[in-house]
């Protein structure tokens, strides 16, 4: 058999590369059709839809229905009870703070203070904070949390302060406890990150944390201003000045700037 006749009866079985035929061994042969297989079994398995529904919901379905409904929640669901705790206890330290700030409200509010805006500016803080715990209350109830209000420490009646007067130090007082308050609710941010609970994170940032630094700022601004009034004619400017502020819709986190007392 010539050459040209033995090429041309392989070319069936190989390849006709220049003046050679290249024959595939059996054991490549094998390796083609097995990495052929493979390729299509990956193609196959990243184009399948894995998720059964039916299937995949029924440990949900078991809770759901061993769920004692007189006691046990039907929303929890992925809620750490180290979450639920530090939930509690922020709810607390809200109920404090506002207690606190109601003390002040009824202290400059006597006929013997007699500074209105001061007056004002603690009840409408008050309020805010008890609106901060009840937030705090259906975001609890949200996420299938108990609530437990804690005890409240009986706060101080007197603001008197022999060197700093009754504003500067009530103030000076309020702006340590809105920082103490921040702390508290990074604290709280920090359990819900620990736990992985984007939602409640999400909350404390989007509800609380921004506000809460502005008031800072706020609160800041109050002490520097009536550090720079004195106890005497200053602090009856800035209180009627507050009042102006109050009565024109600005809260408590929101401020103004103080011009300068004569």
């Amino acid at each position: 058999m010539t050459a040209a006749v033995m090429a041309f009866s392989m070319k069936g079985a190989g390849s006709l590369m220049g003046n050679r035929v290249v024959v595939p061994m059996p054991q490549q042969r094998r390796l083609i059709r097995s990495s052929t297989t493979t390729c299509m079994a990956k193609t196959k398995e990243t184009t399948e839809v894995n998720f059964v529904p039916f299937q995949e919901v029924k440990p949900q379905l078991a809770t759901v229905s061993k769920t004692d409904a007189p006691t046990e929640s039907f929303a929890r669901c992925n809620y750490e009870a180290s979450c639920e705790h530090a939930m509690n206890e922020q709810i607390n330290i809200e109920y404090n703070i506002s207690y606190i700030y109601h003390s002040l409200y009824a202290f400059f509010d006597r006929d013997n203070i007699g500074l209105p805006g001061l007056a004002e500016y603690f009840r409408n803080s008050s309020e805010e904070e008890r609106e901060h715990a009840e937030k705090l209350m259906i975001q609890q109830n949200r996420r299938g949390g108990r609530v437990k209000l804690l005890s409240i420490l009986l706060p101080e009646t007197e603001f008197n302060h022999k060197d700093k007067g009754d504003a500067l130090y009530s103030m000076e007082l309020a702006l340590s406890l809105e920082k103490l308050n921040f702390i508290k609710l990074r604290e709280l941010h920090r359990v819900a990150a620990n736990a992985e609970d984007a939602q409640l994170a999400d909350f404390i940032e989007s509800e609380f944390l921004q506000e809460q630094a502005q008031a800072i700022k706020t609160v800041s601004e109050y002490v520097s201003q009536l550090r720079r009034v004195g106890k005497g004619l200053g602090v009856f400017e800035f209180d009627r000045y507050l009042s102006g502020q109050i009565a024109n819709g600005a809260g408590p986190a929101m401020g103004a700037a103080l011009p300068a007392v004569a």
